[in-house]
């Protein structure tokens, strides 16, 4: 998220701030995703976005850019991989490990 400035009822404008952020969140929530009321937070939209960053093919050096943070290794902790994508990464290994076994049977 990238705060800027919200214009007030007689025309000043200022920042908006964390708060303003985090009860529009809440207020989204609460009227589109009731079941998730009081669950999800600024913090855990960071954790989705690396995620479906990553799941997109996205570079892991272009997520910690994205992100802004100055370790890879905090990066990481914010990619959750999906089961699936685990599995189908093992089955696309072994498959690759028995067609170079099939040139050395021979």
């Amino acid at each position: 998220m990238f705060p800027s400035e919200r214009k007030s009822t007689d025309g000043s404008a200022r920042r908006v701030g964390d708060d303003a952020l985090r009860n529009a969140l809440d207020k989204a929530v609460e009227a589109h995703l009731p079941s998730c009321a009081g669950k999800l937070t600024p913090h855990i939209l960071r954790h989705f976005c690396a995620s479906q960053l990553h799941g997109n093919q996205l570079d892991l050096l272009a997520i910690q850019e994205t992100l802004g943070h100055y370790w890879i290794n905090v990066t990481m902790r914010y990619i959750h991989v999906q089961q699936i994508r685990v599995e189908d990464a093992w089955v696309a290994g072994t498959e690759r490990a028995a067609k170079r076994l099939e040139g050395l049977a021979r």
